[in-house]
């Protein structure tokens, strides 16, 4: 029997998901499916630091592991991934902003913009996304067509 609290689960879903992150969209590297590298994405909020998570703690969302260092920040992360997960899919915001589609990320150099994560190739590419007038606003702008031909890509793969 299908409830209410299912078929609003299911139209929150068809409405938010379009605008947000999908499956093969999660920056995991060149191997395995470990996303940021296996550092904890809540910590960057609580503690402001990247944080290394455990193995034992981990969650499964959008074909993506995601490691946390406390049972605490697996449970917030299970209960609103879209608030917690880096944007772009992780790939590196700074590359985004010019157009480039970055995998090899550094957990260490990130920020935190308007409440949303941000994750660089390096601490520079940090520094430039935060600072540069415009940059943040060129990834926003040039994320749609590079998310677009990174989900063409993994249809192929």
């Amino acid at each position: 029997m299908i409830t209410n609290k299912f078929i609003v689960l299911i139209i929150a879903t068809a409405i938010i998901l379009p605008g947000q992150l999908v499956a093969g969209e999660i920056n995991t590297g060149y191997f395995g499916n470990v996303a940021i590298k296996g550092y904890d994405p809540v910590a960057y909020f609580t503690e402001q630091r990247a944080v290394k998570g455990s193995q034992n703690l981990s969650y499964d969302w959008l074909g993506a592991r995601w490691i946390f260092a406390s049972e605490a920040h697996k449970t917030m992360f299970s209960e609103n991934p879209v608030k917690f997960a880096p944007q772009y899919g992780g790939h590196c915001a700074d590359g985004v902003a010019y157009g480039d589609l970055t995998r090899n990320i550094d957990p260490q150099a990130w920020r935190i913009i308007d409440g949303k994560l941000y994750l660089n190739y390096d601490q520079g590419a940090a520094a430039e996304i935060e600072e540069i007038d415009g940059q943040l606003e060129k990834s926003q702008q040039n994320w749609p067509a590079i998310r677009a031909r990174l989900l063409d890509k993994t249809k192929v793969e």
